[in-house]
């Protein structure tokens, strides 16, 4: 195992997806921890793992506790890397709503969500603003350029690096990278 790349300042952090999780499909999913197919999450971690062998990243990765990335950072475990778990990088919580079909929730309470997008808690659950909040306060572990998240934690990432994080709306709220794909972090943007 090579040892922590040591720069003077981390400039970038890798940031992946977890995998498509099949039971997840039609229902709101936040904290609802689900598991993932283990093909899909060793699948994963070799390719992270090719990608950080070929920028010279430290084998050092975090992920949320939520077993979608948890298992991804596990697989990379067993290829010989250093695996960091923190919870602050897990999904944002969907309160009540959490692990409902998307048809079980009244259309009027959706609508306000939309309406009122920042600072509305879904099902009592996290605002936006709480999500991006948390990613603003976050820190990455000494040497650790490699995260595997949730899309919502990534959307208030790239909410935050565009500079949308006091005035974001539903209409504006980033797009996540699809499940299992990549994602480069400017540090200096997000944690300046």
């Amino acid at each position: 195992m090579r040892e922590a790349h040591e720069t003077p300042a981390l400039m970038q952090l890798h940031a992946w997806r977890h995998p498509r999780v099949a039971a997840a499909q039609g229902r709101c999913i936040g904290i609802t921890d689900l598991p993932v197919d283990a093909r899909k999450a060793r699948r994963l971690a070799r390719r992270i793992h090719v990608h950080a062998r070929r920028l010279n990243l430290a084998l050092r990765v975090v992920t949320g506790s939520l077993q979608r990335s948890h298992a991804v950072g596990r697989a990379l475990r067993r290829l010989g890397w250093v695996h960091h778990v923190d919870a602050r990088l897990n999904e944002a919580s969907f309160g009540t709503w959490d692990g409902l079909a998307w048809q079980q929730i009244d259309v009027t309470e959706i609508d306000r969500w939309v309406a009122h997008f920042l600072h509305h808690a879904p099902g009592g659950g996290e605002s936006a603003a709480q999500v991006i909040d948390r990613v603003r306060r976050w820190q990455p572990p000494t040497g650790c350029q490699v995260l595997v998240t949730h899309g919502g934690w990534l959307s208030a990432a790239l909410c935050l690096a565009r500079g949308q994080a006091r005035a974001c709306s539903a209409a504006q709220w980033p797009r996540a990278p699809a499940h299992s794909r990549y994602l480069a972090l400017d540090v200096a943007v997000l944690w300046p």
